[in-house]
């Protein structure tokens, strides 16, 4: 465990890595919640 630490926190590298993993999450849950919320609005129309 703490190799996966030194890894991801100890370098430059390892940060921006789990920033790139994160930013991917949020900009799918984005798109999701864009086309979940388009498919809803076409349902009442």
């Amino acid at each position: 465990m703490q190799l996966w630490l030194d890894l991801l926190f100890g370098n430059p590298i390892g940060i921006l890595s789990l920033v790139t993993v994160f930013g991917s999450i949020a900009v799918i849950v984005f798109i999701l919640r864009m086309v979940i919320r388009n498919a809803a609005a076409k349902e009442k129309r």
